[in-house]
C-alpha cells in the first residue's frame, strides 16, 4: 500500500475521450485513485488498468449510483466541437445541460458531495473585445456549442446556491497526442501522411493553444486545491499562434516542407475571430499552475504518436 492508497478517488466523466485519457495519466502519476464514467461498454484498453472502477452509462439518461466518497468529479463528458453544433443546435443544448443536471441532482442529497469541476470553454468569450481575455471578459453567444456551455455555467450557479461546490473551467484550445479528427492539428497530420496537398480552413486566425497534458494538470489542481478563491478559471497559455504557423511546423515535422496548402471554403466558420488569447493569472495565483510544454514539443509529440 502506498501512502496515497487511502485517498478518496476522483471521478472522471468522458474518461475514454482525448482529454480523459491524459487526465487518467495525470491523476495516476499523482497516485490519486480514479473512477471512470463513459458511454462505452468498457474502459478503453489504454487506461483500463489505471482505473479503480468504471461505470458504463449514458449520462443523458441518468447518473450512476457510484456510492463512494469522492474528492471531486471532473466533468469532461459532452458534445465538444463547435462546427457540428450549427447542424444540431438543440442536441448540444439539451444533452450538455441534461448530463450536468443528472450529476448535480444525484449529489444534492449526499452528505459528502464532491467538488464538481465542470469543463466549459474559452470559446464562450466574445472575440471583439480587448485581449487577453480574463474570467470577467464579456461572453459572445456565437454558436449553439457556446450557448450550451453558458447554460451549464448558469446551472453551476444555481446548484452552487443549493450547496454544491461547483468550479467552472474555461479551457482555450488544447492540443496533444491522441486528439481526434475534426481539429486542425490531427486533420493536418493525417493529410500530410497520405498526400502532398492539404485542405485547410482560415489559417490567418490566431488562437491560444495549450498542451492537453498541461490542461490535465490544471484540472487536477482545481479538483484538489482545498480553498479556491474563485468559481471560474481560464486555462490557457497567454499567447497565440496562427494556423499558418502550426501547419508550416507540421509540414516540417512530417518531412513535407513543400506540401501544397489549399483553402477549403467548407472549413471556414462564419464567425471566426481573427485573434484570441487568454489570461490564466487567476489559476496561477490560486493553484500555482502554469503551462510547461512548448507548442513545438506538443506538435512533435502529435506527429510521433499518430
Amino acid at each position: 500500500m502506498n501512502e496515497h492508497a487511502h485517498q478518496n478517488p476522483i471521478v472522471i466523466t468522458g474518461v475514454n475521450g482525448f482529454v480523459g485519457k491524459h487526465l487518467v495519466a495525470e491523476l495516476s502519476r499523482n497516485a490519486i485513485p480514479i473512477i471512470g464514467i463513459g458511454r462505452e461498454i468498457e474502459a478503453d484498453s489504454e487506461i483500463a488498468d489505471q482505473l479503480a472502477g468504471y461505470f458504463a452509462v449514458d449520462l443523458t439518461k441518468e447518473w450512476p449510483d457510484i456510492n463512494v466518497t469522492a474528492t471531486a468529479v471532473i466533468h469532461l463528458a459532452g458534445l465538444a466541437a463547435v462546427g457540428p453544433s450549427f447542424d444540431h443546435p438543440q442536441d448540444y443544448i439539451n444533452l450538455n445541460s441534461i448530463m450536468f443536471t443528472h450529476m448535480a441532482e444525484y449529489y444534492l442529497d449526499k452528505q459528502d458531495a464532491p467538488r464538481l469541476v465542470v469543463v466549459s470553454s474559452g470559446a464562450i468569450y466574445s472575440s471583439d473585445q480587448p485581449m487577453p481575455l480574463t474570467e470577467v471578459s464579456s461572453i459572445g453567444y456565437n454558436s449553439p456549442y457556446v450557448v450550451s456551455k453558458v447554460l451549464v455555467e448558469n446551472q453551476c450557479v444555481y446548484y452552487r446556491n443549493r450547496g454544491l461546490d461547483c468550479i467552472v473551467v474555461r479551457p482555450f484550445n488544447h492540443v496533444g497526442p491522441g486528439q481526434l479528427e475534426g481539429f486542425l492539428v490531427p486533420d493536418t497530420i493525417k493529410q500530410l501522411q497520405t498526400s502532398d496537398e492539404i485542405y485547410v480552413g482560415n489559417l490567418t486566425t490566431r488562437r491560444d493553444y495549450t498542451d492537453v497534458r498541461d490542461v490535465a494538470r490544471a484540472y487536477r489542481l482545481l479538483a484538489t486545491t482545498p480553498n479556491l478563491r474563485s468559481t471560474v478559471y481560464n486555462v490557457c497559455s497567454g499567447s497565440n499562434t496562427s494556423g499558418e504557423q502550426i501547419v508550416n511546423t507540421l509540414k516540417q515535422l512530417c518531412g513535407k516542407p513543400d506540401a501544397k496548402i489549399t483553402v477549403d471554403q467548407s472549413k471556414i466558420r462564419p464567425t471566426d475571430a481573427p485573434e484570441i488569447y487568454g489570461d490564466a493569472n487567476r489559476l496561477q495565483q490560486d493553484t500555482g499552475w502554469k503551462p510547461e510544454i512548448k507548442l513545438e514539443k506538443t506538435l512533435a509529440d502529435c506527429v510521433q504518436t499518430s
